[in-house]
């Protein structure tokens, strides 16, 4: 294993004539990546040019220590805002301590995701269903957008949740300045135009030029519209921020756990896409390791928190991209940048760059999937589980209503925790599925309605493990499907894998209340874990009679006369 703990595995067995295809990815990020940090520095309430800081050493660190070949990492939407929304309430009203803290809470994402990493905590992300994941990014982009609103109109911004800073942007729709408006449209038209019909073009790096352009050429500045404003030129200063104490990076670590797990799940999502395309391999692991690389060196190099971006990793892929070179090509451009092209971004108009962040985001708004989502449902599934059926619907509305009442993280764990309680209560109400012979197969007998039931014969499936939480509700289910004509029932265990020990004890004590009934209970068809935990618990009681198949465990049953009642005699 510790042999896959080398540095640059993205650039392990690279050949010299991917060079020129990763220096034309490398080309076509930057023109999106640069504009595009700038506005995310802006949703993260940093000044601008933060967003180029955290770019630099994100790809680099990433390319060192991650394993896609295509992953870009970098500022982003969704840790963006969360990041706004852990430090404002820390930060107060002092603009030195805001920025500080950004750049600590990117330290403490990366030192969480260091530590994930090394011990292989990769496995955590099953824990953010796609769901929950589609949902939150659904709310995360609707208060993105209203937080972007203000700028676009050039009216004040007002506080709160997103019904909230809605509510305000109504209020004020009659001070919108006419100029200010025009510029933002027009921005948010050129980059949603030239996505759709000349995909191949930096939309975002076009509209970015034009405003620009408007500005100097009728001094828009002098007449109302609000422009970025001074950008300090050159290189960062590197180091842990000033007027950071330990406490402060300890207060910050329980939220960096958020923005991991956020920024983990997209990059990981981005990162298998490009990967089974190429056909490698990725390694959840290697990603925390370079997920927290890319925020440690982020926050040391005064920026802010990064993650793996989906956008611009379809751009890498998309132009060709062979390699993390393509990554490092980035990097180097963007200190170029910083060095010599800050000055013709400060004359950048702020509605232009509301209207980047806005095409950039409005995308995740997927109302198709929440509609898909709410789709999965049947009349077979809803008369099983009940309003749980929905039970993915449930956890991305959820998850959105609870980024749009509460902020992000309080969203994304609402989503989490409605998700893991619809679960838990599936899982404890498990489908019991009473079964009817047909020739040599047993078959779902509410599937097969045609096919007749012997009335003294009772055959069910349980359609999950059984465990302490399911166990009476198993057995409450089994004993009303008997009948006072019930002389048999057979569990058949073949789509149950796993038993727990309260589990067995429930078995033992259903064979013995059927018993007093003078019904027999017998377990065909046991399988794996099931056979090998029921008998070890039942080592010191008397064992439930156990069949290699269902018809097997019938055989002995005394055929019933046909005449009798319509049913087929037991061959």
């Amino acid at each position: 294993m510790a042999a896959r703990w080398v540095i640059f595995e993205s650039l392990a067995g690279y050949r010299p004539q991917w060079l020129r295809a990763d220096v034309v990815a490398g080309l076509t990020v930057w023109a999106v990546l640069v504009p595009e940090a700038l506005a995310y520095a802006s949703i993260a309430g940093v000044p601008p040019v933060v967003g180029l800081y955290a770019a630099v050493p994100s790809l680099v660190l990433y390319a060192l220590a991650g394993s896609s070949r295509h992953l870009v990492v970098g500022p982003m939407s969704a840790t963006a805002a969360l990041s706004a929304a852990i430090v404002t309430p820390m930060a107060g009203a002092d603009g030195g301590r805001y920025i500080a803290l950004s750049a600590g809470l990117a330290i403490a994402t990366g030192i969480v995701g260091l530590i994930a990493g090394a011990i292989r905590l990769g496995f955590v992300a099953a824990f953010i269903s796609e769901p929950v994941l589609k949902g939150f990014i659904i709310g995360l982009a609707l208060t993105i957008i209203i937080g972007q609103v203000p700028k676009l109109l050039g009216i004040p911004k007002h506080g709160g949740n997103f019904f909230e800073q809605a509510w305000g942007v109504l209020r004020h729709l009659g001070d919108a300045q006419w100029r200010t408006v025009v510029v933002g449209f027009v921005s948010l038209a050129i980059v949603l135009v030239v996505k759709r019909w000349l995909p191949l073009v930096p939309g975002s790096l076009l509209a970015v030029l034009i405003g620009i352009g408007a500005v100097a050429v009728f001094d828009l500045d002098e007449r109302g519209v609000a422009i970025v404003g001074h950008i300090d030129a050159g290189l960062p200063a590197l180091g842990l921020p000033d007027g950071l104490d330990v406490s402060n990076y300890i207060d910050l670590l329980g939220p960096a756990v958020g923005v991991l797990l956020i920024g983990f799940a997209e990059g990981l999502g981005a990162a298998k896409t490009y990967a089974a395309k190429a056909g490698y391999q990725i390694d959840a692991n290697r990603e925390l390791l370079g997920l927290g690389a890319a925020n440690l060196g982020a926050g040391l190099a005064s920026g802010m928190v990064v993650n793996g971006s989906l956008s611009k990793t379809a751009v890498n892929g998309s132009a060709g991209a062979k390699s993390q070179g393509s990554g490092l090509v980035v990097a180097a451009l963007t200190v170029l940048t910083l060095l010599f092209l800050t000055g013709l971004f400060e004359n950048l108009p702020e509605a232009t760059l509301a209207g980047v962040v806005i095409a950039a985001v409005i995308e995740l708004v997927d109302f198709t999937a929440l509609r898909r989502l709410y789709r999965v449902w049947t009349q077979r599934l809803g008369g099983i589980y009940g309003k749980a059926a929905r039970a993915d619907f449930a956890a991305a509305v959820a998850a959105m209503i609870g980024v749009l009442l509460f902020d992000t993280l309080p969203g994304l764990l609402i989503g989490i925790g409605i998700s893991m309680l619809l679960l838990v209560y599936r899982t404890s109400r498990p489908h019991v599925a009473p079964v009817v012979r047909s020739g040599t197969l047993w078959l779902d007998a509410d599937r097969h309605p045609e096919l007749t039931q012997r009335p003294d014969l009772v055959v069910v499936r349980v359609e999950s493990g059984l465990f302490f939480a399911n166990a009476d509700y198993v057995r409450g289910r089994i004993e009303q499907l008997c009948t006072d004509r019930t002389r048999l029932v057979v569990l058949d265990a073949e789509t149950s894998p796993s038993i727990d020990v309260t589990a067995a004890a429930m078995l033992a004590d259903l064979r013995d209340d059927l018993g007093r009934r003078h019904i027999d209970f017998r377990i065909a068809r046991s399988i794996g874990q099931f056979g090998d935990a029921l008998g070890t618990a039942e080592a010191q009681a008397t064992p439930v009679g156990l069949y290699p198949t269902v018809t097997a465990a019938v055989a002995d049953l005394p055929a019933v006369d046909e005449h009798s009642d319509g049913t087929e005699p037991t061959r």
